[in-house]
């Protein structure tokens, strides 16, 4: 009675259709696992075959799809905005900057363009007039130039910011002061009477010459003037901004300049000033009182004597401050200047970045040769201010570096372009490589033009993919044009290699129109693996609130999604389309082309007929067809009928057993017909030396062992190759690599150097430090790099406001904001004011204007000049602060003369009456705009306009308007030595600590600027890093656990992706790249890349039975070439990033991935087959008999008797079982082949006659004198 029959027992004709998994259930194993697995392979199947099928209709439909999602592209939006690429999604960073913009607008108040100047020689000191000179000259070049843009000229006096001008009666004063009024500019050379040449501007007074700065004395101007109109609302407005005699009364830094003004201190000496000392305590402005230029903000390197006195300085700033193209527009709105242009805000800003680029134009001649190489959009956006270099001699001993915010723009666009030339060159390697590596000498198995294809398909996929996200609105960044093409193709391509590699691989006996089916059930369960886990790898990653990691994780997952789907259903219509080609032998590559190939090999089918009618074979059957289409024997068919063991037993333990019957065939003409010799007595060749023949010949081999190995046999039976020819990856892997690898000593030296490798990455994980400096982003041999390097060096300073929102009463919460900004003074990283000067906030300049004002009532009020019922003959600042007395803050009852006397505007402790602020607010708004402007408060809602006219008085003119609430205001401060994340981390810590602190007090307040904006994620980077990390690993183990169905594989998969991370983050700290988000968008992306070096090699083992040694020797086996392939094609598309003219791109991208990369095939072709050989989980199918002691003896088999014994624990139905057979064939050699040596079949020869007339049942008693 024949009991449940094995795997092995049956014939590889016998197996029908259906899926691995199925023929494993068959074998005894009934474990839902396998049920599951089969019946997806059971779809997988089908689908192929469905595609091959249709193949042509697929392909045509497919590639217009994808190729009408590549059209997507044409939409895609570049973002370059730093706050939209690295302000956390819903962080307090985003609602603060949110609240901001709402209340505030888009735009800040002006721009910063600025010339920092070093001396060649490092160290050297800057604070001479020679080097003074020289600053001199570039800024006044910069100052100078113009642009013409709508018919119109623009020059800097136009554009340039300017601070609180004030609004006069008087309209021939107003028109002089709009003509005059200095821009802001924070210089060096405002300490001496050269800074007035920076300032344009110039009017016209009959009798006099061209007013400008450099020779206007306000003191005598007003003199001059004052006989001939009223000037002293203007003449109080200069005393209290301190301007004196502006420039004319400072030193000359030439004193033999022919235009010194004689009212210099050393006009007369002709002593050149005391450089240092002329700049110790900053500069001033035109103003003395509002624009205090501090020494940290215009000197860099100093170095000053125990007492504190400066001596000397590395670097000199000028810093010219633009206004923003709103503002650009709302100046000139209305001017009939621009009346007849159509003037808008886009206008305004054209106009601005026309002007900042004006330079270039010249000065892009002299550095051409400096940055020969950059891309054009470099070399377009070098520096706005680099024409300030032309006024310096070629052999001076100072260098001027320049920079402009539409500089750094321009850098960010050009790094998030897409670079034609690298991302072609990358594609065409790729093409090569494919091509190359599956050409073959034999013609039947060479699939070049499948490799050229399949890399064409991914570049395609990845085009619709990124075009379906463009369609989907998501912004395309940096990441996203300088990796994600790259970093998708690798990872396409390996699937491509995976497929390519198993189809030429199907078992013999496969009918053709089930080879797609076929290929797809053995690889398709590791492609979807891998780009499902891929998927839903990425789309974890865009939990991490980053911008732009979510935009790139998104982007990769939509593209491995497109690469996914066309791997799976386009690329299989080009494999089915190849078979035609190989079917109808034409060339590879050329298949337009046909020739007859003399290695393609016959045709075999092993079993007794397609129809497999009993699943209780027994014996061995052989049935051998040959094809010859290209000879004139191809219609004639000998077949040989099957034949049996007869009494033979089989070898105790050995349940697989390859036999090779030596069959020679040759044509002849006569009878037109094929004529097969047999020879008389048949040899059974023992297994061929094999390094692991111990394991790969004995019960533990699985089915597609069986076939391979019969396939393999055959093939080289057919004919002898060139050597060269025979060597593969895959034969590396099974005689050198696995054996090598699976020893006792070698595994124990694995595990050792991994967990030293781990224990390294330990530590260099502590070395790696936050942190994205723009030095590391811009290219090193650019200007913009060295200006970048200077300001870090010399100048890092940062301008941060702290600001108050509403919610809570302004009027009744002044001393919880003083005791705010007492609070955020006195941080570390905050630079403190002069002693001398008062601290510049909204506050205090409007409690000391209320102060001043009151003191001026007092003075008027005991001279009499103001009285309860007059203040016409009081001082301007008299009759202000009479005004403001006498408000009530009633509507009813608005005025109260009575409180003249009997209140103050300012308390005994520094506080303004509560009922008195928001109409004092309105009354300082409007009467000091100079203080207002210094303040930079930003007031929200603006106070109302109120125009102050001391001879009226009327009840109208007497009543003041309060302002509305206060909802945003905010205190300028500056941050400095800021050099390392640590510092930035610190001083954002602190700041957040005093606004909680006063959020105790019931002030609401952020701080605001651009080190909050982009280190604070640094607060929590490794928090998300290490969550995103995490939840990957985590889907990655359900996805593997879903789909292979073994958990404990997946926990194993896990293991080795965490310790790749680990060691990839470790690797991170001994190069010095730092971690910011573009690196962590690497190190997530690590887990699912890790996934393709991995998850091929456990899906090998797991399907297979045997020992563990077995198992991972035959994964290895299968999987070696095509993971190598993988990553040596994800190594050439990463070669391309090597040839950036980003340092950035070759430092964060293309080292990271390169050794991400490595790391991988270390990790998947080393460590794991290790672990699984020691930890592996057992196989899914157990055999269901014993082996048994009883081998074959070396003495029988050397006497030629071949003894075969049977279990007696066995059931006589398994004492025979299913021999795989190969048969050699001999064709009559064609012109070209390799001809084989005389002695190989001189053993035969004797024996040919008598075999071709024996019965068809040749005797297998003995060995045969000859092996095969």
């Amino acid at each position: 009675m024949a009991g449940p029959q094995s795997l092995r027992e049956l014939s590889p004709d016998c197996t029908s259709p259906t899926p691995p998994a199925a023929s494993q259930i068959l074998a005894g194993s009934l474990k839902a696992p396998l049920w599951l697995r089969a019946y997806f392979q059971g779809l997988l199947f089908s689908l192929g075959c469905g595609i091959q099928r249709h193949c042509g209709k697929v392909l045509f439909l497919g590639l217009l799809a994808f190729g009408a999602l590549a059209l997507g592209l044409r939409v895609a939006i570049i973002e370059t905005d730093l706050e939209q690429l690295w302000v956390e999604v819903g962080s307090r960073v985003s609602q603060e900057l949110h609240y901001t913009k709402e209340k505030l607008g888009e735009e800040a108040a002006y721009t910063s363009q600025m010339l920092i100047q070093t001396a060649r020689q490092e160290g050297k000191n800057v604070l001479t007039a020679e080097a003074l000179g020289l600053h001199l000259q570039a800024a006044f070049t910069a100052s100078k130039v113009q642009v013409s843009l709508y018919g119109k000229s623009w020059d800097l006096n136009k554009i340039c910011y300017k601070s609180g001008v004030p609004l006069i009666e008087n309209g021939m004063i107003e028109r002089m002061i709009e003509k005059l009024f200095p821009c802001v500019i924070l210089t060096p050379l405002d300490c001496f009477w050269e800074g007035a040449k920076l300032q344009g501007g110039s009017a016209y007074l009959p009798g006099r010459p061209d007013i400008q700065w450099t020779n206007l004395d306000p003191e005598q101007l007003l003199e001059e003037l004052g006989p001939f109109t009223s000037l002293e609302g203007f003449r109080e407005l200069l005393d209290k901004a301190q301007v004196g005699q502006a420039y004319v009364g400072r030193p000359c830094l030439d004193p033999d300049d022919l235009q010194c003004p004689p009212t210099a201190p050393n006009h007369h000496s002709r002593q050149a000033p005391n450089v240092a000392q002329e700049l110790s305590g900053g500069c001033y402005g035109f103003s003395h009182k509002f624009m205090h230029w501090q020494e940290e903000l215009l000197l860099g390197g100093m170095v000053r004597d125990p007492r504190g006195q400066l001596l000397r300085a590395e670097a000199l700033q000028s810093t010219f401050l633009l206004m923003s193209p709103r503002q650009l527009y709302e100046h000139f709105r209305g001017d009939y200047q621009t009346h007849d242009i159509g003037w808008s805000e886009e206008q305004a800003g054209i106009v601005l970045q026309a002007w900042q680029r004006r330079f270039v134009e010249v000065s892009v001649a002299r550095h051409r040769e400096g940055a020969r190489g950059l891309p054009s959009s470099v070399l377009r956006a070098t520096l706005s201010l680099q024409l300030a270099q032309e006024a310096l001699p070629e052999n001076s001993s100072q260098q001027i570096h320049a920079f402009s915010p539409t500089t750094l723009e321009d850098i960010l666009h050009t790094f998030s372009e897409v670079s034609a030339a690298r991302v072609a060159g990358g594609y065409l390697l790729m093409l090569a490589y494919a091509c190359v590596t599956m050409l073959r000498w034999d013609c039947a198995q060479s699939q070049g033009a499948v490799g050229l294809a399949g890399v064409l398909l991914v570049a395609l996929a990845v085009a619709s993919g990124l075009g379906l996200c463009a369609l989907l609105g998501i912004a395309f960044n940096a990441a996203t044009t300088q990796v994600l093409p790259f970093l998708a193709l690798g990872i396409g391509v390996d699937d491509i290699f995976l497929l390519a590699h198993s189809f030429t691989k199907a078992p013999p006996g496969t009918p053709l129109w089930e080879r797609m089916g076929e290929c797809l059930q053995r690889t398709g369960t590791s492609v979807a693996l891998t780009s499902i886990n891929n998927m839903v790898a990425f789309f974890m990653a865009a939990l991490v609130p980053i911008p732009a990691l979510r935009a790139f994780s998104l982007q990769a997952a939509v593209v491995v999604g497109c690469n996914f789907a066309a791997v799976m259903l386009i690329f299989p219509a080009i494999l089915s389309l190849d078979l035609c080609r190989r079917h109808r032998r034409r060339l590879d590559v050329l298949c337009c082309f046909s020739r007859y190939c003399p290695c393609m090999p016959p045709l075999l089918f092993l079993g007794s007929s397609p129809t497999c009618p009993s699943l209780a074979f027994q014996g061995l059957r052989l049935a051998c067809i040959l094809s010859a289409s290209s000879s004139p024997c191809s219609a004639r068919v000998i077949q040989i009928l099957p034949q049996e063991l007869g009494d033979r037993t089989v070898p105790v333990g050995i349940a697989h057993l390859t036999t090779t019957v030596q069959a020679f065939t040759h044509c002849e003409a006569s009878s037109q017909h094929v004529v097969t010799v047999l020879p008389p007595q048949a040899h059974l060749v023992p297994p061929p030396s094999d390094p692991l023949a111990s394991e790969l010949f004995s019960p533990r081999g699985s089915t597609r062992d069986l076939l391979d190995q019969e396939e393999g046999s055959r093939q080289k039976a057919a004919f002898k190759s060139l050597p060269c020819a025979c060597w593969n990856l895959a034969h590396f892997a099974r005689y050198w690599f696995a054996p090598l690898l699976l020893q006792s000593h070698a595994k124990a030296m694995v595990l050792v150097f991994f967990g030293a490798l781990l224990a390294l990455s330990l530590y260099g994980a502590t070395l790696v430090q936050d942190g994205l400096a723009l030095t590391d982003v811009v290219p090193r041999s650019t200007k913009e790099h060295a200006f970048l390097s200077a300001q870090l060096r010399y100048f890092s300073l940062y301008e941060v406001a702290l600001v108050t929102q509403g919610g809570f009463d302004y009027a009744h919460s002044q001393r919880a904001l003083f005791d705010l900004h007492q609070r955020f003074s006195s941080l570390k990283a905050v630079l403190p004011p002069p002693a001398t000067q008062a601290p510049r906030t909204w506050l205090h300049y409007y409690r000391n204007w209320l102060q001043g004002i009151q003191t001026a009532f007092d003075q008027d009020w005991a001279s009499g000049r103001i009285t309860r019922h007059s203040y016409r003959n009081g001082s301007e600042d008299g009759a202000l602060a009479y005004k403001l007395l006498i408000q009530t803050g009633n509507a009813q009852e608005p005025l109260d003369f009575s409180q003249l006397t009997t209140r103050k505007l300012v308390d005994k402790e520094g506080l303004i009456p509560p009922e008195l602020f928001y109409m004092g607010l309105t009354v300082w708004v409007s009467s000091d705009p100079l203080g207002l402007a210094a303040s930079q408060a930003n007031f929200y809602p603006p106070p109302p306009e109120w125009l102050h006219d001391r001879f009226d008085t009327t009840g109208e003119n007497l009543r003041i308007p309060a302002a509305q609430p206060l909802e945003f205001a905010q205190f300028p401060f500056l941050l400095h030595g800021l050099q390392e994340t640590a510092d930035f981390v610190e001083a954002i810590e602190g700041a957040r600590a005093a606004c909680a602190e006063a959020g105790q007090a019931g002030v609401r307040a952020y701080p605001s600027g651009s080190p909050f904006l982009f280190w604070e994620q640094y607060l929590g980077l490794r928090r998300c890093f290490l969550l995103a990390v995490c939840i990957l690993l985590v889907c990655t183990f359900l996805v593997c656990a879903l789909l292979l169905l073994s958990p404990w594989t997946a926990v194993l998969i896990v293991l080795v992706l965490a310790m790749m991370t680990v060691e990839l983050f470790g690797v991170m700290g001994f190069l010095g790249i730092k971690l910011s988000a573009i690196p962590v968008v690497i190190l997530v992306a690590s887990v699912g890349i890790g996934v393709e070096f991995t998850v091929h090699v456990a899906l090998g083992f797991l399907t297979t039975q045997g020992s563990r040694n077995l198992r991972a020797a035959y994964a290895l086996e299968h999987t070696f070439a095509p993971v190598t392939d993988g990553a040596v094609s994800t190594l050439l598309g990463l070669l391309m990033l090597a040839g950036s003219n980003f340092d950035f791109i070759v430092r964060y991208f293309f080292m990271v991935l390169t050794v991400l990369t490595l790391l991988g095939l270390l990790h998947g072709l080393v460590l794991l087959p290790v672990l699984l050989s020691i930890l592996g989980p057992p196989p899914e199918v157990v055999q269901m008999y014993k082996e048994s002691p009883r081998v074959l003896s070396p003495t029988a088999a050397q006497e030629g008797r071949l003894r075969w014994g049977v279990s007696a624990s066995l059931p006589q139905s398994y004492a025979r079982v299913t021999t795989s057979m190969t048969v050699t064939f001999h064709p009559p050699p064609l012109p070209g082949a390799y001809i084989h040596s005389a002695s190989d079949e001189s053993a035969w020869s004797s024996v040919a006659t008598a075999a071709a007339d024996t019965s068809g049942n040749p005797s297998l008693r003995g060995p045969s004198p000859t092996a095969e």
